[in-house]
């Protein structure tokens, strides 16, 4: 896979916990991503820490300089990139803090985020809090109209 290079980027949008719009490239030259956080999948709007997965990524990234290195592109056309939010690596930040999952198939190059999800398990943190907290994949496959 041919290596991109990091792009530096405005964050200014937040969609969910897993994917924010980001403003990249050169003033008078900006190009709007959506952006898809790789690795993680996080709950949807509707679903319990919804929201609050959502305003964590916000405190992590709105309106923050952003590096993008993309990794691919999802089926709805959105870049999929590791994504580092004023030095943060936003995936870690939002597993570690419960407020998304490991998403299994696409973390093989992210062995980091496994233990983290087992800690945040462990200390009921965010989404774990939950008796049995649903993950998104089986909310959305419910949910299909």
């Amino acid at each position: 896979m041919p290596l991109v290079a990091s792009l530096l980027c405005l964050v200014v949008a937040i969609s969910d916990g897993d994917t924010l719009t980001a403003r990249c490239g050169a003033p008078g030259a900006y190009q709007q991503v959506k952006v898809r956080i790789a690795a993680i999948d996080a709950p949807e709007s509707r679903q319990a820490f919804g929201q609050k997965s959502r305003q964590h990524l916000a405190q992590l990234c709105f309106r923050q300089r952003a590096t993008l290195q993309p990794v691919d592109e999802d089926s709805y056309g959105r870049m999929v990139a590791q994504v580092r939010c004023g030095g943060t690596d936003v995936a870690t930040a939002q597993v570690r803090a419960g407020m998304a999952w490991v998403y299994t198939p696409y973390a093989s190059g992210y062995p980091h985020l496994a233990p983290l999800q087992r800690s945040a398990q462990a200390q009921h943190a965010g989404l774990w809090s939950q008796k049995r907290p649903l993950a998104p994949w089986d909310y959305r496959h419910r949910h299909r109209h």
